[in-house]
C-alpha cells in the first residue's frame, strides 16, 4: 500500500489545476467533445485531445517564491530569448536612462500565469493596442499589443512589467489592477495563447540568467538589486 500510496502522490504531485479563466474554454471543450462523439467518434477524439490540450494549457501550478528583499524573479515561465540594454518605451515614464530588459518567450506549451518580479503597488497599468507580430522579434516589444505594468517596491524602486501579444496569442488577461499590491510572486495576468514578456531593471541593476536559460514564473532570480555581482557570463553545454 505504501508503494501505491507514493505512486499516486507523485502522479498528483505532477497535476496542476486549471486557472479560473480556462474554465469556460474547458466545458466548451468537454460538451463539444461529446456532440462529436454521438456524431462520429474520430471527431470526438480529435476533440478529446483538444480539450486535453486547453486543460493543459490553463494549468495554475503553485511556486516556490524566495522572499528576501531585492530579489527580481521572473514574472513569466519560458525561455529567456533577449537580455538588452535599451532605453525603455515612453509609456512606462522610466526616462530617456537606458536600462535592462529581460525578454521572456512563452510556446504554447508553457504555463501562461505571469506573476509580479518584486512585492509593491501597481502604480501604472495602461493596455496598449497594436500588431500581431511574432513575439520573438526584438521590435515586437514596440509594435505588438501589450499591456505594461509599473510595480513600485515599498523602497520606491520601480520594476516594470510588459506583457506583450504574439501570432496565436491574442488576449492579455489582467488579474490585478492600478493601485493594487502584489506580493512577490503573486499571480497578475496571463495570456493566451503564446506570448512574450518583459522585465525592465531599475538603472544600475545586472540581470542573473542568460539568453537561452528556461525561467520559471516565480522562482527564477533575474536579478539581485542588493548585490555587486557583475552579469553573469554562461555557455551551453
Amino acid at each position: 500500500m505504501s508503494d501505491r500510496h507514493s505512486l499516486l502522490d507523485t502522479i498528483a504531485d505532477s497535476l496542476a489545476p486549471v486557472h479560473r479563466d480556462g474554465h469556460k474554454f474547458v466545458g466548451i471543450g468537454l460538451i463539444a467533445t461529446l456532440l462529436l462523439f454521438l456524431i462520429w467518434s474520430p471527431l470526438g477524439w480529435i476533440a478529446a485531445l483538444i480539450t486535453a490540450w486547453i486543460i493543459y494549457f490553463f494549468r495554475d501550478p503553485d511556486r516556490i517564491t524566495p522572499l528576501r528583499d531585492g530579489l527580481v524573479v521572473a514574472p513569466a515561465d519560458g525561455k529567456v530569448s533577449l537580455i538588452e540594454k535599451v532605453r525603455p518605451p515612453a509609456e512606462l515614464e522610466f526616462g530617456d536612462e537606458e536600462r535592462v530588459r529581460i525578454s521572456i518567450f512563452l510556446s504554447v506549451f508553457d504555463v501562461h500565469i505571469q506573476r509580479a518580479p518584486v512585492a509593491g503597488r501597481i502604480v501604472r497599468s495602461l493596455y496598449i493596442p497594436g500588431a500581431f507580430l511574432n513575439a520573438a522579434l526584438d521590435k515586437a516589444s514596440e509594435e505588438n499589443e501589450r499591456r505594461t505594468i509599473v510595480i513600485e517596491t515599498a523602497a520606491g524602486t520601480k520594476v516594470g512589467v510588459v506583457q506583450i501579444a504574439g501570432l496565436v496569442a491574442r488576449r492579455i488577461v489582467t488579474l490585478a489592477a492600478e493601485g493594487d499590491s502584489l506580493g512577490v510572486g503573486e499571480r497578475f495576468g496571463l495570456i493566451r495563447f503564446g506570448s512574450r514578456v518583459d522585465t525592465y531593471l531599475p538603472v544600475g541593476a545586472y540581470p542573473l540568467v542568460a539568453v537561452g536559460q528556461r525561467a520559471i514564473g516565480g522562482e527564477t532570480v533575474l536579478s539581485d538589486l542588493k548585490s555587486t555581482e557583475p552579469e553573469r557570463e554562461a555557455r551551453r553545454h
